[in-house]
């Protein structure tokens, strides 16, 4: 491989006018595509096989107008019920009938809280919310307006909170973190320029895609997210070979073909395992999961293409001028790498009491989705969350909905499931039932006594389900935004085991034929579930117990989005693998050299330690400017990735894995004799080139 990738990188390098041409072409393609095809983002979520799913399928059949958007407006003041803000409301309330696409509204005054300062109305809209428009959005915010009471509003039809531009501050980060890392304007504009060829061609292509298949709207912000780490992180990789290269006194076409034969392998094997990470989440069989796992995984694909391809092609203009003024010196890595390995058990025992002590949260977590309680306190969905719940109770925002299906008569049928569900415990009120036009599905709505996330709302939907599991002639089933969170908090646990089965055994397989190694894999995997234990630990102080929630200026929510325990496992072990394919891939092409293990772990670690250090902390950087997005999930994404870098690599990779090679020696390296000839030989550590002086004699 090493020999192939080397022809290429040299390719590039000669044909650099043509590689530029080639790749801009795609780019101008995919943007003028994406503005073309792109369509609104349904925001759907589906979870097949689930019974709070095959209930709310059936309530959009059944009933027309349960497809259309959502609104809920929530009036508040000291006294609602004076004939003047009565009259006031009421008109307020025929104002939004008449707004576009509001199919109805309903009478503000059926629900006043007990003490008469709270009322609500709930809006019903002809199409799905992702038809509506900015003007007809806006429409309501202005129709829904009355003197002297404070109005707010909640629902998929209401605008969400806008977005921040903290992106754009994670890639000032990764900018400047590249400037002092490269010592060159040049070299470190480089694999900005690239990353932001491969994120324009992948997320547009995502953008468009949206014109034949519907996508949630998070899928482009989180293939950005990684796309934009990993692009910048495989770009420095090679653009580090190719200043040692040159340095160590070959051509800038010999440099950049040995630097794409070398460090372009541990590219292309560290972009395969994130792949193969993300595309596994196909198994879980959630499609939002299996359509944000597939766009990360194509925008990393066009991360590892472009490194290869068109990096080379831009080394060619820039020249000598990509390097910098001074040798990069090797000793920080160097005494750290002496340090570690002088000490092995004492700093293995430290880092890994350290990462089990950040693990502890972890024990308490609890998972669930983001709704309106999640959102910024400032925003008026948050608001007019915090007023129902005060005014009606918690479980006002969490009602679950009973579909009841009955050979004959469904609405008397509903009539005595309610009658039977009201004296249940945690009940706090049972609305009246509503029938379908055909007649033969019934809605009942409950309100439980406690809110969305809370146990005791979990243990009430079990105790209906139970109730009326095994009824002769009557189905009742129990969806609604809290049993559906339920139901995919159960299918997710479920799917967990098989999906780390596949992308675990797979990216294992992956690993031996890279490292020619038993070991070497094993305590690649073991490190990783060391850095995902105190990832999530992390994430539940932060994002469910509220620590530090002010200096990072995000807002705990008592849950976990319940998507991320398993995205985050697939997302963390491919990075954690691209530290652990480029380090040890230059430990071992030491090792192939000759050197003691020993030795080669420190080498590994000189040459890799300046490089991966600053690889992770543009991770944490670009991860870490998603904190200020104003999209609940998108924004423990972030903080969750950007503490797995800052785990994974500064305590697993440059701490422990020196350790234990270290302690394992020669074994480290042991692979068995038939296991060595079945497996293909991949030459990442590029020992095929050594052979073939220059490289240029290659390919021209």
């Amino acid at each position: 491989m090493a020999v192939l990738l080397a022809r290429l990188g040299r390719f590039c390098f000669r044909r650099r006018q043509l590689v530029v041409l080639l790749w801009t072409g795609l780019l101008v393609a995919a943007v003028s595509g994406a503005a073309v095809l792109s369509e609104p983002a349904p925001d759907t979520f589906s979870v097949p096989g689930t019974e709070a799913q095959r209930a709310n399928d059936l309530v959009e059949s059944r009933f027309p107008a349960a497809g259309g958007a959502a609104a809920r407006i929530v009036f508040a003041g000291p006294s609602l019920t004076a004939p003047e803000t009565r009259a006031a409301v009421g008109q307020a309330a025929a104002r939004i009938k008449a707004a576009p696409e509001v199919a109805e509204v309903g009478d503000p005054y059926a629900a006043v809280s007990p003490d008469g300062r709270t009322a609500f109305a709930e809006i019903a809209y002809r199409v799905p919310a992702y038809e509506l428009t900015d003007a007809d959005r806006e429409a309501l915010h202005e129709a829904a307006t009355v003197p002297g009471v404070r109005v707010e509003l909640s629902g998929d039809a209401v605008a969400p909170p806008g977005e921040g531009a903290g992106e754009l501050l994670g890639v000032a980060a990764a900018a400047i973190v590249l400037l002092v890392a490269l010592g060159s304007v040049v070299a470190a504009g480089l694999p900005l320029l690239t990353a932001a060829t491969g994120i324009g061609i992948g997320v547009s292509v995502i953008t468009a895609m949206s014109a034949f298949t519907e996508l949630n709207s998070d899928t482009p912000a989180l293939a950005l997210m990684l796309g934009l780490a990993v692009a910048i992180d495989y770009a420095l990789f090679v653009i580090s070979r190719y200043r040692q290269e040159v340095l160590d006194g070959r051509e800038p076409a010999d440099a950049a073909g040995r630097a794409a034969g070398t460090a372009g392998s541990a590219v292309v094997f560290a972009g395969l395992t994130v792949v193969i990470a993300l595309a596994g989440l196909a198994v879980v069989d959630i499609p939002v999961l299996t359509q944000l796992g597939l766009a990360a995984a194509f925008t990393v694909t066009v991360a590892v293409l472009v490194a290869l391809t068109l990096l080379p092609a831009l080394l060619g203009f820039a020249g000598r001028r990509a390097l910098a003024r001074r040798r990069p010196s090797a000793s920080w890595g160097h005494r750290w790498g002496r340090l570690v390995t002088s000490h092995p058990v004492m700093v293995l025992l430290l880092a890994i009491a350290g990462l089990l002590v950040a693990a502890t949260p972890a024990l308490g977590l609890r998972l669930g989705l983001p709704d309106d309680g999640t959102a910024p306190p400032e925003t008026t969905q948050r608001q007019a969350y915090d007023l129902l719940a005060k005014g009606f109770g918690p479980g006002i925002n969490g009602p679950l909905t009973l579909v009841v299906q009955a050979p004959r008569d469904a609405l008397a049928a509903a009539e005595r499931v309610a009658h039977e569900v009201k004296p249940l415990d945690g009940v706090a009120a049972v609305a009246p039932p509503v029938l379908n036009p055909a007649g033969d599905t019934a809605l009942v709505s409950v309100v439980p006594g406690s809110g969305p996330t809370s146990e005791a709302t979990e243990d009430l939907i079990h105790t209906i389900r139970d109730r009326f599991r095994a009824r002769d002639g009557l189905t009742v089933a129990v969806t609604g935004q809290t049993a559906i969170d339920i139901d995919t908090s159960e299918k997710l646990a479920g799917a967990l085991v098989p999906y780390l089965a596949v992308v675990v055994g797979l990216a294992f397989l992956l690993l031996t034929v890279v490292f020619r190694s038993i070991l070497v894999p094993l305590k690649a995997t073991l490190g990783f579930l060391l850095s995902v234990a105190a990832t999530f630990g992390a994430v539940v102080a932060v994002f469910q117990w509220g620590w530090l929630n002010g200096p990072l200026g995000v807002h705990s929510s008592g849950v976990i989005v319940n998507l991320l325990p398993v995205m985050l496992i697939g997302m963390v072990f491919g990075l954690a693998m691209d530290y652990q394919v480029f380090l040890v891939t230059r430990m071992r092409e030491e090792h192939v050299r000759g050197a003691a293990p020993t030795d080669a772990a420190v080498a590994g670690l000189a040459h890799g330690a300046r490089v991966v250090t600053a690889a992770a902390i543009i991770m944490i950087s670009v991860f870490a400017g998603f904190l200020l997005s104003a999209t609940p999930m998108v924004q423990s994404f972030g903080f969750a990735l950007a503490a797995a870098v800052l785990f994974d690599a500064f305590l697993v990779r440059l701490t422990i894995v020196p350790a234990v090679m270290a302690l394992l020696g020669r074994a480290g390296w042991w692979l068995p004799t038939r296991l060595g000839r079945v497996l293909p030989h991949v030459d990442v550590e590029g020992d095929g080139l050594r052979d073939r002086t220059p490289v240029g004699s290659l390919s021209d």
